[in-house]
């Protein structure tokens, strides 16, 4: 099996870094958990890189997939989540987007894996809007999942993965637990059951209160607007954490 894994900070696996920083999240768990599954090395890429829109996800990153060699076997698809940070979001254009990429593995022979990222709504500033968007995304996804005999995993409907333990503190992204809990999610879909164990979300309950708040949004709003302002973007300069085939994902 090759697979790579295409998306952005959901997919790099931000808020789940190891012990030197690097990101590893739940695509790395999902080609852990397929190569123990099967007994045999899976080569493995991952492509994703934080803050991109989905037009850069399906049209730079998907080409870059289909073009390693050898090529890939198996491709994960998720995006979208940025543009709905945005002021505007034309959501049937990213519903547009997702079904030129599945079109585009069709023609190459590759398997094609969507999903809808978790859904981060509940402590954000502007959450309402943040979860009518995603809600109407994923459904288009999976219908248009359904249409094409594709296999969906919807992460956004997961109704236990929202539970604070399960999140960073910037709760945008998940946490290790969260990654644990979506890696399962995609290997159960794939038919690779137990590979993950069971995931127990962080008990700590996060701080409230005026203060908290205030630290929250120096800390994590305030950045994030400035770099909006200033027309930027997290993943500016950084490249794709694992762009060429490796077999040793797990770390």
């Amino acid at each position: 099996m090759r697979y790579v894994a295409i998306g952005d900070s959901f997919t790099e696996g931000v808020g789940d870094e190891d012990a030197a920083g690097v990101p590893r999240g739940w695509a790395d768990r999902v080609a852990a958990g397929l190569a123990g599954a099967t007994g045999e090395p899976v080569h493995y890429a991952n492509l994703a890189v934080r803050g991109r829109l989905l037009a850069d996800v399906v049209g730079r990153q998907l080409e870059a997939a289909l073009t390693l060699a050898p090529a890939p076997t198996l491709i994960t698809l998720n995006g979208g989540g940025n543009d709905m940070l945005r002021p505007r979001t034309d959501v049937a254009g990213l519903a547009a987007l997702t079904t030129r990429a599945v079109e585009r593995c069709a023609a190459a022979g590759v398997r094609l894996v969507l999903l809808s990222g978790a859904d981060p709504s509940d402590r954000l500033p502007l959450g309402r809007v943040v979860h009518r968007r995603g809600a109407e995304l994923s459904a288009a996804v999976r219908t248009l999942a359904a249409a094409r005999g594709l296999t969906f995993v919807d992460v956004f409907g997961d109704t236990e993965i929202r539970r604070p333990g399960y999140w960073s503190d910037d709760r945008l992204h998940l946490g290790t637990a969260g990654h644990l809990r979506a890696a399962g999610l995609v290997l159960d879909a794939l038919g690779v059951r137990g590979a993950v164990p069971a995931t127990t979300p962080a008990t700590t309950v996060p701080a409230a209160g005026p203060a908290a708040q205030l630290a929250y949004y120096r800390g994590h709003v305030l950045p994030w607007v400035g770099r909006r302002l200033r027309g930027r973007s997290s993943g500016d300069g950084r490249p794709a954490k694992a762009p060429a085939w490796t077999v040793d994902p797990a770390r």
